[in-house]
């Protein structure tokens, strides 16, 4: 015996009993694939599919801390890296790495922050490695902005 419930604009009515058996089975292929990103699993959509727009609050976090850390050097009160490091309880290294995102385009930061970019964007992509060349980086990076 099926059931099912009914769906009107004032919200779900009770289940009522259906009328017709189903007598085929109903298959649905979603091509989907799960990833991670930013240390979360997330669908990745096929190709050509428009993906769901969100901000990555990991990313725009490390943004953050990289301008922080940038104006704490550029002030004066910690004259190297490794005071930074020290003060913030971090290793210099991660610092380095995080801190090479204030050299991101400027229109890229932007479609960060308001999650516009594409979604091979993350934190981790942008620690390994970022072309000093903005042309290079809105080539590489902005494919979805």
């Amino acid at each position: 015996m099926a059931w099912r419930a009914r769906c009107s604009p004032a919200g779900w009515s009770r289940p009522h009993k259906r009328t017709t058996p189903m007598t085929e089975t109903l298959t649905l292929h979603i091509p989907l694939r799960l990833v991670k990103r930013g240390g979360r699993r997330e669908l990745q959509l096929p190709q050509g599919a428009a993906p769901a727009k969100g901000t990555d609050n990991t990313l725009v976090k490390a943004l953050a801390r990289a301008f922080r850390w940038k104006r704490m050097l550029e002030s004066g009160d910690f004259p190297t890296i490794a005071d930074v490091a020290r003060h913030e309880g971090i290793a210099p290294s991660y610092l380095t790495r995080i801190l090479r995102l204030t050299f991101l385009a400027p229109d890229i930061i932007e479609a960060i922050v308001h999650g516009r970019q594409d979604m091979s964007v993350t934190v981790e992509t942008l620690r390994t490695g970022i072309d000093d060349d903005w042309d290079v980086q809105r080539r590489t990076l902005a494919r979805n902005q």
